[in-house]
């Protein structure tokens, strides 16, 4: 079973890239990766020693990070509006 439904991506890439189809979009491809982290994140606390998946984990949210970092040098008010509607960095 894939980790998110082709609806789901939808849905994700609409709300936060703007339409379905900018798949490219930085805003788009944080909030997909901030979907699967929370995802991965449940699973782990379930599953304690899966190594290979919290390694899998850690360089998802090295990735976001790394688009985080962009996007904060490029497009400031961008950033800030978008990590206060993901909930990230408190």
């Amino acid at each position: 079973m894939p980790y998110l439904t082709t609806e789901k991506k939808a849905s994700i890439f609409t709300e936060f890239g703007g339409k379905a189809s900018n798949t490219g979009s930085i805003e788009g491809q944080i909030a997909l990766l901030t979907e699967r982290i929370t995802q991965i994140s449940s699973h782990l606390q379930a599953n304690k020693h899966d190594h290979s998946t919290q390694r899998g984990l850690m360089q998802l949210v090295g990735k976001r990070k790394r688009l985080l970092t962009y996007m904060q040098k490029h497009n400031l008010q961008g950033y800030r509006a978008l990590i206060e509607k993901l909930g990230l960095r408190k």
